[in-house]
């Protein structure tokens, strides 16, 4: 039996990506755009073709994450944010809110779209995914945004 078999490449180059971050909690979240922008120079990437986007909270991320998307100037857009369960329900009520609206993005432009929000319990989980013992979310969302970018390229429009 003969099949096709399709996958992305890790490299960065030409590649144009956008990078939406969430200033709230931006001791984390700068580490972890500094995770994503070092993960997409050694692959390749030119700094002239990244472009980053600051936003208020994780809450709004989705809303310029569609601009970028939308307007086709980019092959991929990562999303990072950092959002730390407290006392009550509203750290789970964004982050799925968040999460649900980034996939229908992704889903409604055929631009990948990289879900790189550090959802924890506490914040000494949230300082682990950001660049400590538990690795970058930040490198590891961009490495996902490479290997995408580079997969979609392979299907015809």
């Amino acid at each position: 039996m003969s099949y096709q078999e399709l996958s992305g490449s890790l490299a960065a180059a030409g590649l144009k990506v956008g990078i939406v971050v969430s200033r709230f909690n931006d001791f984390l979240t700068r580490q972890l755009l500094a995770g994503a922008l070092d993960c997409l120079k050694r692959h390749g990437a030119d700094e002239a073709d990244i472009t980053v986007v600051w936003v208020p909270g994780s809450y709004e991320l989705p809303l310029v994450v569609q601009k970028l998307a939308r307007g086709k100037t980019v092959q991929a857009v990562i999303a990072l944010g950092a959002v730390v369960q407290g006392a009550t329900p509203h750290a789970s009520l964004i982050n799925a809110q968040v999460a649900r609206a980034l996939v229908q993005v992704a889903l409604e432009t055929s631009v990948p779209v990289i879900d790189g929000v550090v959802a924890t319990d506490n914040l000494e989980q949230a300082i682990e995914r950001s660049g400590t013992k538990s690795g970058n979310r930040g490198w590891t969302a961009a490495q996902s945004a490479i290997e995408m970018a580079n997969l979609m390229k392979k299907f015809k429009a």
